[in-house]
């Protein structure tokens, strides 16, 4: 497969109304303009299917991979779409009110689509950032009464977040990313996204659509406590798996990866470091570490190796199946998920 059977992918970039140019000085990316908003590092939606840029799939698009090559991903047999997508977001501006639709609400009204469970690492925010996580009506009832009335100040949560927070956004959450805030987002392989309100911007001359009744139908009311859905992990132990979070669709893990304290613990401990490690490489197993017969990998800080080959910061790939050994060095953060 080349490059010791990892499947390193060419990114899709995303220009927006909101959009700036840090994915281009924070990661080094050559994104198409300085309102680039997103880049989506894996990614088998129609919207954005990333090209595979090594080995012997080079050139192919992931779509394509995992319907004609299932085995990759340790299936028999190729079911369904390919069920995750990684974004990076960067928002000079504040996104617009939105909310995304279940599984079941998306296959009647968007076409058999999936509807969007999503989740965000803050990966750098402005001191004193916030984000809009859920709301303030009581009801249904009142949550229709203040869109319909425009009381948005009243209607919108915001929360405050830090660098290393992780945030849960199920279907029928509102939310909103603020200036400033730069994550990873994880989430099902979907682009349904509803707009309650947009700050009536104009983009080309004219306001974007809004998509009010069908927010309605969705929104949860009332909405959760804040707290539920936003914890932080910024410091976390180094040289093993953290699980951030398990939901329906995903497992997401971070992993920071630290070749001289693995060095130093194989000191302290006279050989017997908690991980296992030989000459300052971290040695882990899909199986075994992850219960996953593939991972979605990104490095969102640092650079090293993975199985020899080198990786940096902005690197996006999927670890297959035939590659159920990992050995990872140098002094980096990856951000590393799979479906459940």
């Amino acid at each position: 497969m080349g490059d010791n059977g990892l499947i390193f992918l060419q990114p899709v970039f995303k220009e927006m109304i909101w959009g700036g140019n840090r994915l281009s000085t924070e990661f080094g990316y050559d994104i198409p303009g300085d309102d680039t908003g997103e880049c989506w590092g894996i990614s088998a939606h129609p919207n954005g299917d990333c090209t595979i840029k090594n080995g012997e799939y080079a050139g192919m698009k992931l779509s394509q991979l995992w319907s004609e090559h299932p085995e990759v991903f340790g299936r028999a047999k190729a079911e369904g779409v390919f069920p995750l997508l990684t974004k990076i977001i960067d928002a000079k501006a504040d996104l617009s009110i939105q909310v995304h639709p279940s599984d079941d609400y998306a296959k009647v009204h968007e076409n058999g689509s999936l509807g969007k469970t999503e989740c965000w690492y803050i990966l750098d925010c402005p001191e004193g950032a916030t984000l809009v996580v859920g709301h303030n009506a009581k009801d249904s009832a009142e949550c229709a009464q203040m869109i319909h009335e425009g009381r948005w100040s009243e209607f919108i949560r915001e929360v405050p977040v830090h660098k290393g927070d992780f945030v849960s956004i199920v279907p029928g959450t509102v939310h909103a990313i603020k200036a400033g805030v730069m994550l990873l987002e994880t989430q099902q392989n979907s682009d349904i996204t509803y707009r309650v309100y947009d700050y009536d911007r104009l983009s080309n001359g004219k306001k974007r659509e809004l998509h009010v009744e069908k927010s309605i139908d969705v929104i949860n009311a009332p909405a959760s406590p804040a707290q539920d859905s936003i914890h932080n992990f910024a410091v976390v132990e180094k040289n093993k798996p953290v699980l951030m979070e398990r939901s329906a669709y995903y497992r997401v893990w971070k992993l920071v990866v630290d070749a001289g304290a693995m060095q130093s613990a194989e000191a302290v401990s006279d050989g017997r470091a908690s991980c296992a490690c030989n000459n300052s490489v971290l040695s882990l197993s899909l199986g075994k570490d992850f219960e996953a017969d593939y991972l979605l990998a990104s490095v969102v800080d640092g650079e090293g190796s993975v199985n020899g080959v080198a990786v940096k910061k902005g690197d996006h790939f999927i670890i297959p199946k035939e590659c159920d050994r990992l050995e990872l060095g140098g002094a980096m953060e990856l951000i590393v998920s799979a479906e459940v």
